[in-house]
């Protein structure tokens, strides 16, 4: 890939990833679907790893399909696209990197949520949406390699 083409794409993936952070915090701090308007009284947290996803998959009959499954792939699915975009975006595309930003930006969702009382501090939610980055970060990562052999195929011939 020429020097110019890289540009292109690196802004492409810089565009994206404001578009999908501006869409995150909105999503996951002020959207009304899942009552983030609704200040709570007092805060909420859960530090005890796997505790909520038990409790969701353990009464999915009671608390319905969509709460679960929002719960439990909802969070992981959300990240994925910070997972891609991420090292599209930027000129450091290691996997730590993705990791620790994904960990870092999941963790101030979680935090601001405790701390203005529109969610709750869960460190299930941390882990599946440090699962989802990671995830992204594979498919960018399978996608580039497959680029590279094309790539590759194409010089040969």
């Amino acid at each position: 890939m020429n020097n110019n083409k890289r540009k292109q794409v690196r802004l492409l993936g810089k565009i994206l990833f404001v578009l999908y952070v501006a869409f995150i915090i909105y999503f996951l701090l002020f959207s009304d679907l899942y009552g983030r308007n609704a200040g709570l009284t007092e805060y909420h947290y859960n530090l005890i790893p796997f505790k909520e996803i038990k409790r969701f998959w353990n009464y999915r009959h009671e608390v319905g399909l969509f709460a679960m499954v929002t719960n439990l792939f909802g969070n992981v699915i959300i990240f994925i696209p910070f997972g891609f975009f991420l090292p599209m975006a930027s000129k450091y595309r290691n996997f730590l990197t993705t990791l620790f930003w994904g960990f870092g930006l999941s963790l101030c969702v979680e935090t601001f949520q405790l701390i203005s009382k529109v969610g709750s501090f869960d460190v299930d939610d941390l882990m599946l949406n440090t699962l989802g980055c990671i995830i992204g970060h594979i498919l960018f990562s399978v996608l580039i390699a497959i680029r590279k052999l094309g790539s590759k195929n194409k010089e040969s011939e």
